[in-house]
């Protein structure tokens, strides 16, 4: 699994947010899809495998878990987006505010 700083995702990234739903609701990071963490194995097919995976939570903890999750179960290549979603809006990145 790679990790990245919130400001080394390009720009129409495909962006996976793993948290809840009222966190969503709260902040996400502007073009992100929502897919939370207790959904990922019933909504994988909603992730293209050939495009790069960035992966983002809250602050890095649970988007590692699912990184570890995809690269095992799926041999898929992840990358963790460090910091999640509190970094991002802190690098002053585009966030949705609800």
């Amino acid at each position: 699994m790679q990790n990245v700083q919130p400001t080394e995702v390009p720009a129409g990234a495909q962006l996976i947010d793993v948290r809840e739903n009222d966190e969503w609701a709260t902040v996400h990071a502007q073009g992100a899809t929502h897919i939370p963490m207790s959904e990922i194995t019933g909504r994988i097919q909603e992730i293209d495998p050939d495009r790069d995976i960035y992966v983002i939570c809250h602050s890095g903890g649970r988007s590692a878990q699912v990184c570890q999750y995809l690269e095992h179960a799926l041999g898929w290549d992840v990358i963790n987006v460090e910091g999640g979603t509190n970094q991002w809006e802190a690098d002053g990145l585009p966030v949705i505010r609800n």
